[in-house]
């Protein structure tokens, strides 16, 4: 995903990210106005980030020089000096699978440090959402993920006048850490949504490809652009938070400042939005935890959020803003994606190595064909 939009940001994720998107998408709550950009995340959070939330969606990534030169184990080489092995990380493996684990559906481990089991893949197009970026091939999400996702596009188009669903990343076939990008989104509970409405036609391969989203926020004036964001994409946010099983939803902090100002009377639904780095031309869904062996967040404390928090955010967004790239230390998304297979909940080497069409007795099954399948509304 082409990135020149993206402000300076941490990784869901705190998360929700918090999964983006602390990678480690943290469960936030805003820090104080200081230099250091973003809230901690969860060790793997969201965004594996991104547990301090990990940030969601949201850093770019940096590249991992050195990441070979970790290891303590090796051989002797001619000189009698023992050679390094390289460290093979768990980003490398998951990203080369291109298919789903034939196993009963589950999500393993944190947001941001975990796997999926028995995978299922969004359809690149429906009647009310296309998926972008398919090269990616991160279109895959637990199946009550997939689920949510079309019940928010029928939602979305039928009450609200929303004309369909964008989706960016959700999860790999097998989740995991992701190449780029993410911290979190590692367990098919995590879905990026753009807040630009889809086009009246089906997008080709190549325009979803290349097809650049709109930006919804005035960086010169730390704020949302009216031209851009309105009603609409309130009431689409709004939408998703109002799902139960949703447990957060990360925004860019002067969306949710636009958010705060918009919602009226009706607020309870604004202490699920939290503000994140990034997120400035989507908006980050989480869902709860769906199984045994997965771990949740917090549930969200029911404040609205509109105020000292929102405001502390837009602080350290306008302070960071000279920047013009995520302060990766602060983020934390690059060292959380350094992750090797031993650091990983001991199932996800199951999930990764499996093989075949059977999938084990018990949990959710997926379809014997999840990349066509349809998922029941």
């Amino acid at each position: 995903m082409r990135r020149q939009f993206l402000y300076p940001i941490i990784a869901l994720p705190f998360l929700a990210v918090a999964g983006a998107t602390l990678a480690a998408d943290p469960a936030v709550k805003a820090p104080a106005p200081l230099p250091a950009p973003a809230p901690a995340q969860k060790a793997a959070a969201a965004t594996p980030a991104p547990a301090a939330t990990p940030a969601p969606d949201a850093a770019k990534d940096a590249k991992d020089a050195g990441d070979a030169k970790d290891s303590k184990d090796g051989k002797s080489g001619k000189n009698g000096k023992k050679e390094k092995k390289p460290v093979v990380l768990a980003k490398t493996l998951f990203g080369a699978v291109k298919t789903p684990s034939p196993l009963a559906a589950r999500a393993i481990g944190f947001y941001s440090k975990g796997c999926l089991a028995g995978g299922v893949q969004l359809s690149d197009a429906g009647p009310d959402w296309q998926t972008m970026r398919p090269s990616r091939n991160r279109a895959w999400g637990h199946p009550r993920m997939i689920k949510l996702l079309h019940r928010l596009a029928d939602d979305a188009k039928e009450k609200d006048g929303w004309p369909g669903l964008l989706v960016g990343d959700v999860a790999q076939p097998r989740g995991g850490p992701m190449s780029s990008g993410h911290a979190s989104h590692q367990i098919g509970l995590d879905a990026d949504i753009w807040l630009t409405p889809m086009p009246d036609h089906v997008l080709s391969v190549k325009e979803r490809e290349e097809m650049e989203p709109l930006m919804m926020v005035d960086t010169a004036h730390n704020a949302v652009d009216p031209k851009v964001f309105g009603e609409k994409q309130v009431a689409l946010i709004k939408r998703a938070a109002s799902y139960p099983e949703v447990d957060r939803i990360f925004v860019h902090p002067t969306i949710k400042k636009a958010l705060c100002l918009a919602a009226g009377k009706d607020r309870k639904w604004l202490s699920k939005v939290r503000p994140l780095w990034g997120h400035d031309y989507h908006f980050h869904i989480r869902i709860g935890c769906t199984n045994g062996g997965c771990e949740g967040q917090k549930p969200v404390d029911g404040d609205d959020g509109c105020g000292k928090e929102v405001d502390n955010w837009l602080k350290m967004v306008a302070k960071a803003a000279p920047s013009p790239k995520p302060n990766e230390k602060v983020v934390g998304a690059s060292d959380m994606r350094k992750v090797t297979m031993d650091q990983l909940p001991a199932e996800c080497k199951a999930v990764l190595n499996s093989k075949g069409p059977t999938a084990i007795a018990g949990g959710e099954t997926p379809p014997a064909d999840p990349a066509t399948a349809s998922v029941k509304k």
